[in-house]
């Protein structure tokens, strides 16, 4: 079992993606502790997943033509839930595909996810996923692609906030929501292994984790969740049965040097994610 403070590993890379962006994921595989909790980063393309701060993130994208926003228009149930396929239809506009270059003689490629906060354009994500990138670009959901810069960084939270050169036609921000039950069903959005928009459900197993991740730090006050999420899965949103934004993804547990999922995943709750912020860390 792990405990409340368990030591957390960064998850392997995945194999890359298809495509020319794509480079040979690195093995990072090293002795940890008998669980090991991974971050969940894919080298050869980081993965994160942004989540939305509509009133914590104030930092406007680049400058470009007014696109117009849209607001996510579910059609709850009585009862106000939605069902997954209906979740993952309306939190998909709002999700961003990542990728970055490192600097180097022989930079490394990494993917990630992201989610689109606000009216701005200003995307969240984990951290892990663009420290010390030479490049990050973004691809939205209709598939157009642009290159994006760290406006805020929150080391202690792995929160990062990227701001895109430009944005796309349609703006769709995600839609926050408050700190999930446990036993709650929830939705995770992300590139798991460089599967573009992968969706898989869950319940909230815990509240307020701490865990201490690889080449990230300790971490604190983490949704623990069982919705799988593998490398690539960094930065994705975790939803609720609303269609609205509850967390972050950052993190896997793994007794094993696997890095694969078991059932014990990690976020960063919403309303933490978007009240972090900061100084762009140091490239």
């Amino acid at each position: 079992m792990l405990s409340r403070a368990g030591k957390l590993d960064r998850l392997p890379d995945p194999p890359p993606a298809a495509g020319p962006a794509d480079a040979e994921p690195a093995a990072t595989s090293r002795p940890r502790s008998r669980v090991g909790i991974r971050a969940l980063v894919a080298a050869g393309v980081a993965v994160a997943l942004a989540v939305t701060a509509v009133v914590a993130f104030r930092w406007g994208a680049a400058e470009s033509g007014a696109p117009a926003v849209v607001s996510p228009s579910p059609s709850p149930s009585d009862d106000g839930t939605l069902t997954v396929a209906e979740v993952y239809q309306v939190l998909l506009p709002s999700v961003v595909s990542i990728r970055t270059n490192g600097a180097g003689r022989e930079p490394s490629a990494a993917s990630g996810t992201g989610v689109l906060a606000n009216a701005d354009g200003t995307i969240l994500t984990a951290l892990h996923v663009v420290k010390g990138a030479a490049k990050i670009e973004i691809t939205y959901a209709d598939g157009s692609s642009t290159p994006a810069k760290i406006a805020a960084a929150d080391p202690a939270t792995d929160i990062a906030a990227l701001t895109p050169e430009k944005l796309p036609e349609v703006l769709v921000p995600a839609v926050l929501g408050g700190v999930p039950g446990i036993g709650e069903q929830v939705v995770a959005i992300g590139d798991q292994l460089g599967l573009t928009g992968s969706a898989t459900t869950g319940v909230v197993s815990g509240l307020e984790r701490s865990v201490t991740v690889a080449d990230v730090g300790k971490l604190g006050g983490l949704i623990q969740f069982d919705a799988a999420v593998n490398p690539g899965s960094s930065g994705g949103p975790l939803v609720n049965m609303r269609g609205e934004t509850v967390g972050i993804v950052v993190a896997l547990a793994n007794p094993t040097e696997a890095g694969t999922f078991i059932g014990i995943g990690f976020a960063v709750p919403i309303v933490t994610a978007a009240a972090g912020g900061g100084p762009p860390p140091p490239l």
